[in-house]
């Protein structure tokens, strides 16, 4: 197998960046562009924006047995892709085309949605079937764009790529299989000028059956071919100027991060910034491919680069918050010294399906603290009254409560562990404003520090916290 052209770069578009006409008119300048640069250029896209949520809802209709909803929901994504289609493509003929195209894919979701309306259950399978579709009538519309606007350019399904277990809705990859697929199937097209354009999100097993990749599928995707490929880098387009300071709805002098480790980026992303999925990163840095996230409707602007290794100084780079939670604590006196209650503790949470954000525990062992999201309280605390049924009896354990509603605030940055006052600071700054801390959980991650806060306290401090943020502490 001979080599692809070199540098080879792999660039993703997200749902907005091709929600449109004028957004795919965007992304077809950004590939224009690109490959005046790169020799070899791999397109990953999502599906249009509101497109995957129409199938799922269409699905979830569909075995509540209400197929008008099914047909309504066809409708829209006919109407949709249509549309776009009439805008980018000027020869009628193509066009028609393409429309046939994406038609036999809604008539499929018609058909998926009619066997699960007899089933009465839409399956992990049946889902993945379904959710798969907009992608496959995404990379039709943009290969289609491009190849009207000159640039050779062919639809990839990359359930012919990507090799994954059966866990549906939340598949793994095979890497080496996907390696020897991916060169196998892209190399070609490569090798003659065409640029892949290729289904995020989307996998399959080894016999065929359609998989996807969970949350951040599409991103992860493009990771995933940057790897095996491998390209120099990944580029992943999506509607903001990269990654920000703090959510500019809260904090309108929310700023782009120049560079980000992969470290600080999970710990963002795990504490609820809307930015790469950990996962996404992990297969590029390792193969040590660039990775860059950047704006489609801004495309001159250097976005944020993800690095192994950065800045260790210690500076605050971003602030974020996850809303929806409450503090559960186990508390009693009998508590002290006595092993395994914190096994038997997470133990009954993890029986209820239930993921803990954030741990926090008194040193003198008599109580252990964790937030929740709020809807699954209820039950963790009835799962947890009943592993620690004779405890609570003997009153070893006197109590197994929940707090109102809290906020968990986050503040980022390489090297916290290792900077003196940077806590005493948060703190300070915090409560300067009257916002009361009901607990802290920093642990051996060196790049966060998190904060439990009531509720309604939540833009208070991330606006008080970014502000340090600015001043460079």
């Amino acid at each position: 197998m001979t080599a692809p052209p070199s540098p080879l770069l792999v660039m993703k578009f997200g749902g907005t960046s091709v929600g449109s006409a004028p957004a795919i008119a965007n992304a077809v300048e950004i590939t224009r562009n690109a490959r005046a640069e790169y020799p070899g250029v791999v397109i990953v896209t999502s599906a249009m924006s509101g497109v995957t949520n129409l199938l799922l809802a269409g699905a979830d209709a569909a075995a509540r047995g209400d197929m008008s909803a099914v047909h309504h929901a066809a409708t829209e994504m006919r109407d949709k892709h249509y549309t776009a289609a009439r805008a980018i493509i000027p020869d009628q003929g193509f066009a028609m085309q393409l429309q046939a195209e994406v038609e036999t894919l809604i008539t499929t979701f018609v058909s998926l949605c009619q066997a699960v309306g007899v089933l009465g259950e839409a399956t992990p399978r049946a889902l993945d079937a379904i959710a798969a579709l907009g992608e496959r009538m995404s990379i039709r519309l943009l290969a289609a764009a491009l190849n009207a606007n000159g640039i050779p350019a062919q639809p990839v399904d990359s359930a012919h790529l990507i090799v994954t277990d059966n866990r549906f809705q939340d598949a793994l990859p095979d890497f080496p299989a996907t390696t020897d697929r991916t060169r196998a199937g892209l190399f070609p097209l490569l090798e003659r000028g065409v640029v892949p354009v290729v289904t995020g999100f989307i996998g399959a097993t080894p016999t065929g059956i359609t998989t996807t990749l969970g949350r951040g599928g599409s991103d992860y995707s493009a990771a995933i071919l940057g790897a095996v490929l491998p390209a120099q880098d990944v580029w992943i387009w999506t509607d903001v100027d990269g990654v920000m300071s703090a959510d500019p709805r809260l904090v309108p002098d929310a700023r782009t991060i120049p560079s980000l480790t992969f470290r600080e980026i999970g710990e963002l992303a795990y504490f609820g910034a809307k930015v790469l999925h950990p996962k996404t990163i992990r297969p590029v840095i390792e193969a040590g491919v660039g990775l860059r996230v950047c704006n489609t409707f801004n495309p001159t602007h250097p976005g944020t680069r993800i690095v192994l290794n950065g800045d260790k100084s210690g500076a605050l780079k971003a602030v974020t918050a996850i809303r929806g939670q409450k503090m559960v604590t186990v508390e009693g006196r009998g508590m002290l010294g006595v092993p395994g209650v914190a096994a038997r503790t997470f133990q009954a949470v993890a029986e209820t399906g239930t993921s803990v954000i954030l741990i926090t525990q008194a040193s003198s062992e008599q109580s252990i603290s964790f937030c929740i999201p709020a809807s699954s309280v209820e039950r963790v605390i009835a799962a947890l009254e009943k592993a620690f049924a004779a405890e609570l009896a003997r009153r070893d354990i006197d109590r197994i409560w929940a707090t109102d509603e809290n906020v968990i605030v986050t503040v980022v940055g390489a090297g916290l562990q290792y900077t003196s006052g940077i806590a005493g600071r948060l703190f300070m700054s915090l409560g300067n404003i009257g916002v009361n801390i009901l607990a802290i959980a920093q642990g051996s991650s060196e790049a966060a520090i998190s904060m439990v806060l009531a509720a309604q306290d939540a833009e208070t401090a991330v606006r008080a916290i970014h502000d340090l943020i600015i001043m460079g502490h």
